[in-house]
């Protein structure tokens, strides 16, 4: 798997692996690669860690290019994006300073391997049930509710796989080379001003970086 690129400061890479992992978890969608030739291959698929961390299950759809390249267990990558703006020099409210973007993303690196078919209605099961029971009080959406026909049908297009994971590589890039009136200053007009996708996010843990 070639090296994917983290922020080369190390103050953005000090982000305890532990609250990446729950981080990654909590997104539960992210953005699949695999080497390929002559580029790498990539899918955006939705993705479920094990109780403890270790592994993500997923499923590709059959014609997927993943699927037909990966034709033994191999390395692979999921990438999972948080939020993110560009932030303006003039929000820090002193001299010299410069535009950037701030913004999370989570990397998890390992071995993607693909599982027998018969491992796919649990895969798809706990996937469904992990977001589902988000919505509640919404009753919860089964695969019971489906005749079985048609989910048969429907599922003969889709294949599982597994990462298990072996590496986590994370870019908290919030600031933390500010002075912290200062990053607190452009983290208040993020919240108004921002340009970029869950800017109210964004300015939340610009506010409150993480700790290491």
């Amino acid at each position: 798997m070639a090296e994917t690129e983290i922020h080369p400061n190390q103050i953005f890479r000090k982000t305890a692996k532990q609250r990446s992992l729950d981080f990654a978890a909590t997104r539960g969608f992210g953005t699949l690669c695999i080497n390929g030739d002559p580029m790498p291959l990539l899918a955006q698929i939705p993705f479920l860690l094990n109780e403890d961390q270790t592994e993500a299950d997923l499923h590709l759809v059959r014609s997927n290019p993943i699927v037909r390249a990966l034709k033994a267990p191999g390395p692979a990558l999921i990438s999972v994006g948080g939020p993110d703006s560009y932030i303006s020099p003039d929000w820090y409210g002193i001299d010299d300073q410069v535009p950037t973007w701030n913004y999370v993303a989570v990397h998890l690196r390992g071995r993607l391997e693909r599982l027998d078919q018969d491992a796919l209605a649990g895969v798809l099961d706990r996937l469904s049930e992990s977001f589902e029971t988000r919505l509640m009080p919404k009753p919860v959406w089964t695969a019971a509710k489906m005749r079985p026909e048609t989910l048969e049908s429907m599922m003969r297009f889709i294949v599982p796989f597994r990462l298990t994971i072996q590496d986590v590589e994370s870019t908290w890039k919030l600031g933390q080379n500010k002075p912290d009136d200062v990053r607190n200053a452009a983290g208040e007009q993020v919240g108004t001003h921002g340009v970029g996708q869950e800017i109210a996010a964004l300015s939340e843990l610009m506010l409150s970086p993480p700790k290491s």
